[in-house]
């Protein structure tokens, strides 16, 4: 049964809440057959528009995927039925569509997650240009706009717009299939998948979490690894989108979803349990990071009891899987240090040694301008501020300057080395780079 009528609002909120759960896999589902992502997405975003204009009268359908689904798909065969796209796509393609040989859209809801999937891996295929991949697969699979993606990647708008087409248009000109590929080529993929799930983590998580407060060394970078300057999304970068993906719990959901079913498909993966972990042991403070008033709180002034303890136990289990397979990377590194802070959760102490070693061992297998400011950070609590300071000078100074953790973190120790004109400096400088307006507050309260 349809909902009853509801409002323009109401409707643009529904529509909404439809495309944050279910963008990327429709557009998976839509781009299946001939692998044209572009057209998919064309239709999709007609099936947006027809709902927005359709549910204010007639009410939300009882299932809005498989309705967005069937006008995104007749949109889809409106376009086939032209000569050229007739003579460019595959004739199989357009006859599983024409006699209805994909199956009704409601049976195909319940294909979405192998199809997800299939299409995060066809877009780490090597075909692909490896530099464009993982934003690739933020676009299509989770739902970013390329302007969105582009300020993540610090790169201008138009180019990483351009990156994106020609990508799109290889995937369907080399008809690239849309299929999780075999074991023996899956694992040289991997790696994108799970940068691409980690960036859609990190943007969502960088307005909740506050990272780069500069509020010791618990709260230094986030999770104290951001992805390697101009390789990755950055630390901070907004995540407002025009699919309506612009919730941060959301986002960070939707990455929790995708992990724990690689781990799953992936079994013998430690970077993919690695990834597991550490996006649930993440996860499971989000509760910690507001106050009761919504005001921000540094992660070793939160309240252990509002951590989620199932969401952490889940994270240790992920996490002594991964240890288990006998290969240390990255993932299960930053893992470690969430876990190493989440046992205050029991025993209301953090060892600070522990957490240096493991930020050394980050820093060494993967200098990410994340893991490089909160090794910093680190250093400048155990060892003091002008340590810790001279840490940060030994980071690339142009990969540091927009990056808003190094300017939180720089003022936190300028502070507490005295130097009050220059903490002053890098508090206004890490304020401007600020986004989220709690984390604002919280900063310009500690410059002031």
């Amino acid at each position: 049964m349809d909902h009853p009528e509801l409002s323009d609002a109401g409707a643009r909120s529904r529509a909404e809440a439809a495309a944050r759960a279910s963008y990327g896999r429709l557009v998976a589902l839509l781009a299946a057959p001939t692998g044209d992502i572009a057209l998919a997405e064309d239709a999709l975003g007609d099936a947006f528009e027809a709902a927005l204009t359709t549910w204010p009268g007639s009410g939300v359908p009882a299932n809005p995927e498989a309705w967005l689904l069937t006008v995104a798909r007749n949109r889809q065969r409106d376009a086939w039925k032209s000569a050229a796209t007739r003579t460019s796509t595959p004739l199989d393609a357009v006859r599983e569509l024409d006699d209805g040989t994909h199956g009704t859209d409601e049976d195909m809801i319940g294909a979405i997650p192998d199809k997800r999937l299939a299409l995060l891996f066809v877009c780490a295929h090597p075909a692909i240009d490896p530099g464009v991949r993982t934003a690739l697969m933020l676009q299509t699979v989770l739902g970013f706009e390329a302007a969105q993606i582009a300020t993540a990647f610090a790169v201008p708008a138009p180019a990483m717009a351009q990156r994106l087409v020609r990508a799109k248009r290889r995937i369907r000109d080399a008809r690239i299939p849309f299929t999780v590929p075999d074991a023996d080529v899956m694992p040289q993929r991997l790696p994108a998948v799970l940068e691409a799930v980690y960036g859609c983590f990190a943007i969502g998580s960088a307005t909740t979490s506050g990272a780069g407060v500069g509020a010791g060394a618990g709260a230094g970078a986030g999770t104290g690894a951001g992805p390697r300057a101009g390789a990755g999304p950055r630390a901070g970068a907004g995540a407002d989108t025009g699919t309506g993906v612009a919730d941060p719990d959301s986002l960070a959901g939707e990455a929790l979803y995708l992990a724990e079913t690689l781990a799953a498909l992936l079994p013998g993966e430690p970077e993919a349990a690695g990834l597991a972990a550490l996006i649930c042991l993440s996860q499971a403070r989000a509760a910690g990071r507001r106050n009761r008033e919504g005001a921000f709180v540094p992660l070793d002034e939160q309240d252990p009891a509002r951590w989620d303890g199932a969401l952490i136990a889940r994270g240790e289990a992920h996490l002594r899987h991964a240890s288990s397979l006998g290969r240390i990377g990255r993932y299960q590194l930053e893992a470690a240090i969430q876990s190493v802070h989440c046992e205050r959760r029991v025993t209301g102490a953090v060892d600070r040694r522990a957490i240096r070693t493991l930020h050394e061992a980050l820093a060494r297998i993967a200098p990410t301008l994340g893991a490089l400011v909160s090794l910093a950070a680190v250093i400048g609590e155990l060892d003091g501020p002008e340590a810790g300071l001279a840490a940060l000078d030994r980071i690339d100074a142009a990969a540091a300057e927009r990056f808003q953790p190094a300017w939180a973190t720089r003022a936190h120790l300028l502070a507490q080395a005295g130097r009050r004109e220059d903490a002053a400096a890098a508090y206004d400088r890490a304020i401007a780079l600020t986004t989220d307006p709690a984390v604002r507050s919280y900063l310009a309260d500690r410059r002031g």
